[in-house]
């Protein structure tokens, strides 16, 4: 073989980016394929290549034996063979040494030939995929510049160099229109490889795309002088991004927007005019939301409850509609932005609501998480039900026996250990708020006295709530129990009947609503 052949080894270096090793290793597969063709087997076979990839050569290494006694050609060569053929060299050929004989590629048949050929290009298309999968795998994660080629049930094939990745629909955001050899930024996601070949997949809609293009047009970001502290993002419509610095000389917001907004309007065309709201992380919750809320103008943040994570944002009533947005999208993302289920409301809802008198009945009524009352044993929340069950058994069945029972009793309850019983008392400071009983004044107002007005109860259980009775005075004979508000003394007849009417005259009931 002649120059040629280096000329093309070189060609298929450039073209499809594999080694020179490899190439030369493929070239040797091939003559490899086509001499098992002809000789059915490559066991004796040998290639070898000029130091300068110039020209290469096959040999087939056979062994000397006496004339007349050849049992495998493919092996084998008589002596006199041998002696013809090294009159070139001063050694004497020997029955028992082994000969080098050249093989003329010209020789191969057609056969053997396209055999050559077909190992040659799948190596080639192995060695390649093989090649390109290790570039591209190395690379997830990180931008890359391609060209529309076509479009095919919905998904754009994009030209990225000696290869093809695919940027399918629900990785394109919706502002988004690709004619053919538009200019796609895009980030690499996934690289696959399958029987089919490498699988490249492009995507424009994660929120890491959107964080590798403020890494390139804010220096910044890309020198974590500025961290993003979390990004959320609805593609073709919003990005929320929460910033902050590591030195106290750099402003974060106002070095992701750059001189008159030149570094996000940046972002913003690369992202087809969808609108980002960049805003400064704040670790206090209330300052956070109102942060997250904009760009409208939020009067005051109201923690509801703190571990469930639950809060309400007062807004103008002329901003109403821009904190929540678009079918709830703004404050939607910043739910998920602060990871606070937060609740928008105007003024004058929130002073109808009264939410300062009782904040966690407020967080119930807002986000529904309205809890029944609970006046079993066996409803107490954590009890284990062997231990319900013992109890039962000794007539125990509701809270307000449980909780006037002291230790002692506990103990004495059958199958209860004094484990279950430091269990049961952990479960009853964690779940029930119980008031002691305040003892009468010393000062009591003598028994002649005018009746003071009924008070608030004076033990109250969270979980079934009780009209305590004014106790009766010494010496004064005690008056039947009143239980229904119709038997109220002094109550008049009008007021006793519209109560009946409403199915509201029992009066423990009546007691405990509110107000309104």
């Amino acid at each position: 073989m002649s120059s040629e052949m280096a000329l093309a080894i070189r060609q298929i270096i450039q073209e499809r980016g594999i080694s020179e090793e490899l190439v030369m290793h493929t070239i040797e597969d091939a003559l490899l394929a086509a001499y098992k063709r002809k000789y059915g087997t490559i066991d004796n076979a040998i290639v070898r290549f000029a130091e300068d990839a110039t020209s290469v050569s096959i040999f087939a290494q056979k062994k000397i034996v006496p004339d007349q006694e050849i049992e495998d050609p493919a092996l084998e060569i008589s002596l006199s063979d041998a002696q013809a053929y090294n009159t070139d060299t001063d050694d004497e050929a020997e029955v028992g040494d082994e000969l080098l004989i050249r093989i003329n590629p010209r020789d191969f048949d057609r056969v053997s030939i396209q055999s050559a050929k077909q190992k040659t290009r799948q190596s080639l298309r192995e060695i390649q995929k093989d090649t390109l999968y290790s570039e591209f795998k190395d690379r997830e994660g990180e931008l890359i510049v391609g060209y529309y080629q076509r479009e095919r049930n919905g998904t754009i094939f994009v030209d990225v160099g000696r290869t093809e990745g695919i940027l399918p629909r629900r990785y394109q955001s919706p502002r988004e229109i690709y004619r053919p050899n538009d200019r796609v930024r895009a980030m690499i996601y996934e690289v696959e490889k399958s029987a089919l070949g490498l699988q490249i997949v492009l995507t424009r809609t994660h929120t890491e795309f959107v964080k590798k293009i403020f890494e390139l047009e804010v220096p910044e970001i890309y020198d974590r002088t500025i961290e993003i502290h979390k990004m959320v993002r609805e593609p073709g419509y919003r990005t929320k991004m929460s910033v902050y610095s590591t030195r106290d000389d750099v402003d974060p917001v106002g070095a992701c927007v750059g001189m008159r907004g030149v570094r996000i309007q940046t972002v913003v065309r690369e992202l087809e005019g969808e609108k980002i709201d960049v805003l400064r992380y704040d670790p206090d919750v209330r300052s956070f939301i109102t942060e997250a809320l904009k760009p409208a103008e939020v009067e005051q943040v109201i923690v509801l409850d703190e571990a469930k994570r639950q809060a309400l944002a007062v807004v103008p009533e002329s901003q109403f509609s821009l904190a929540i947005g678009k079918q709830g999208l703004n404050v939607r993302l910043a739910n998920r932005l602060t990871d606070w289920s937060i609740d928008v409301r105007t003024r004058a809802q929130v002073n109808e609501m009264n939410i300062g008198a009782d904040p966690r009945r407020a967080a119930a009524a807002l986000f529904g998480d309205v809890q029944e009352e609970i006046t079993d044993v066996a409803e107490l929340p954590g009890i284990a039900p062997r231990v319900a069950a013992a109890l039962k058994a000794s007539d125990v069945e509701l809270l307000e026996t449980l909780v006037a029972m002291d230790e002692e009793q506990l103990r004495a309850v059958p199958e209860l250990s004094e484990k279950d019983v430091g269990e049961l008392r952990k479960l009853i400071e964690e779940n029930l708020e119980i008031v002691e009983e305040e003892p009468p004044a010393a000062d009591a107002e003598p028994a002649d006295a005018e009746p003071a007005p009924a008070e608030a109860p004076a033990v109250e259980e969270t979980v079934a709530p009780a009209v305590a009775e004014e106790a009766p005075r010494e010496g004064a004979a005690e008056e039947p129990e009143v239980v229904r508000a119709s038997e109220l003394p002094g109550l008049p007849e009008g007021i006793g009947a519209a109560l009946m009417a409403a199915g509201l005259d029992d009066l423990v009931e009546l007691v405990s609503m509110s107000d309104e």
